[in-house]
């Protein structure tokens, strides 16, 4: 068991005044058994409307309206995690797994992922197992080397593939590629990490993947990045099909013109 306590910060500035702004906010941790909000506090300007999204997200809608040209967005407080046993989720879930089969713009598989899926999972229809599933999430980090700035939020998991470089976001958009092309549930996950000394960013994405174990069936928890299975030095933040539907912050706005973007997360176990 462990109790993390984090700060993250996101703040815009622009050239030019903006008319409008609506982003959609996904920084409340999940409700879920292996870990529990001890506090937390989400501080925005305008106005925030507090819903739960369609993957049980517990999800805020900010708007803005009227000239303004700085936007600041504060999200802190302590959750408690437990280690969950071989990253194995035990949540109830409401929704099926094969809604995260199928593919999206960010995870569609070319001919060189289809190639890499290829050499890691068992042959179909056999399902995968928590082993087969490690091995692809070492094979991605060794094709895909991490490095900050490579890629975009656009950038799709095929483009990754082809750079070979990339951060946390591709890897798990290589890795739901390949699970969806093998008929595999798999979605991606969106939190944070205590960073210890890896140098990756506080802020992370990962991934959830449905095995077939001789002793469970169900949702197992993998941080691709990193080759490891989900411990307790992580906490969920949203699930979703890619970083589209579980991006921490995103959103449109009306005016601005040029946008400066900094983002600030310290996360420290107590």
């Amino acid at each position: 068991m462990m109790q993390l306590s984090i700060l993250h910060e996101t703040r815009y500035a622009y050239s030019a005044a903006l008319a409008y702004t609506i982003q959609q906010l996904h920084l409340t941790p999940r409700a879920e058994p292996q870990q529990r909000v001890l506090s937390w506090h989400l501080a925005t300007p305008g106005q925030c409307h507090a819903y739960t999204d369609a993957y049980g997200n517990l999800s805020h809608m900010l708007t803005i309206n009227g000239r303004h040209d700085a936007l600041a967005i504060v999200a802190r407080g302590t959750v408690e995690t437990i280690y969950p046993y071989q990253g194995r989720l035990l949540t109830r879930e409401t929704l099926s797994p094969l809604l995260f089969t199928v593919p999206t713009r960010l995870t569609a598989a070319g001919p060189a992922v289809l190639a890499l899926a290829g050499g890691c999972l068992p042959d179909r229809p056999t399902p995968a197992a928590t082993r087969h599933l490690m091995r692809l999430a070492e094979h991605i980090v060794a094709a895909v080397t991490y490095q900050s700035g490579a890629t975009m939020v656009t950038t799709t998991a095929d483009d990754a593939l082809q750079l070979g470089r990339g951060v946390c976001q591709d890897h798990a958009h290589l890795f739901l590629a390949c699970c969806h092309a093998w008929d595999i549930p798999a979605r991606y996950v969106s939190g944070y990490i205590d960073p210890e000394t890896s140098g990756h960013a506080a802020s992370h994405a990962w991934v959830d993947a449905w095995v077939e174990d001789a002793d469970f069936s169900g949702w197992v928890s993998i941080d691709v990045t990193h080759a490891r299975l989900m411990t307790d030095a992580y906490c969920r933040l949203a699930i979703g099909r890619d970083y589209d539907s579980a991006a921490p912050v995103r959103g449109v706005r009306r005016g601005g013109g040029e946008e400066t973007l900094s983002v600030d997360v310290h996360i420290l176990p107590i």
